[in-house]
């Protein structure tokens, strides 16, 4: 489930039981549970979600900074370098760059990144959904500033259209990720075996994005 809090959009992951209240979780990567009682409407989860928007926006908040270094500001030149597919290039190598203000290169730019990672992820995820015999019911690109990808209760997944600047072996891992998270919603102990199964080095992965997360931005 997607909520609007503070004109920032979170994936809240909701499960539902036999409980008397509600709860909500923030693990230690930012993924958000809310444990519901059953027979719950999704206004009163949205409702109980914004109420605590203060806390749950500065603890990702606090997640994001304390596992990236502040990058470096972005020159929007000829020769300014930007990551592709874990690789520098200059502006010029990866989109048009000829009479173009610093504002329309940023936004050609974001484009060309959108467009790379929806065609990477759609090649890669091919292989990945064989092995664990699952099928999404969406795969979308967007922008997140706390989320690499995310995984809907009703089968739709999403990938940061970031995903682009990282090695795609980095890539890989957070389609394992998700896809995963389509046989187990949270992060326990079956689902990070799941994961090890498909990619016994994924802790790497998660280090790598961890440590230089921050650089892949625009």
């Amino acid at each position: 489930m997607k909520i609007e809090l503070n004109n920032t959009t979170i994936d809240v992951n909701v499960q539902y039981a036999i409980r008397s209240k509600l709860h909500i979780y923030i693990d230690d990567t930012g993924f958000i549970t809310v444990k519901a009682p059953n027979g719950t409407s999704q206004e009163q989860i949205i409702h109980a979600v914004q109420q605590h928007s203060k806390p749950i926006l500065d603890k990702l908040e606090a997640i994001t900074k304390a596992r990236q270094p502040i990058p470096k500001v972005k020159e929007y030149e000829d020769e300014g370098k930007f990551l592709h597919l874990g690789k520098y290039y200059f502006l010029h190598e990866l989109i048009e760059t000829n009479g173009l203000t610093e504002d329309e290169l940023r936004i050609n730019l974001k484009k060309f990144y959108f467009g790379s990672c929806k065609k990477v992820i759609g090649e890669r995820i091919k292989t990945y959904q064989a092995q664990l015999k699952v099928k999404p019911k969406t795969i979308e690109i967007d922008e997140s500033r706390t989320k690499w990808g995310s995984c809907s209760s009703d089968k739709k997944l999403t990938f940061n259209y970031r995903l682009a600047m990282a090695p795609v072996e980095v890539i890989d891992y957070v389609i394992v990720h998700e896809l995963c998270h389509l046989l187990h919603m949270n992060h326990d102990r079956s689902f990070w075996r799941r994961v090890g199964g498909i990619m016994p080095n994924y802790k790497e992965k998660e280090a790598f994005l961890a440590r230089y997360g921050q650089a892949m931005t625009l």
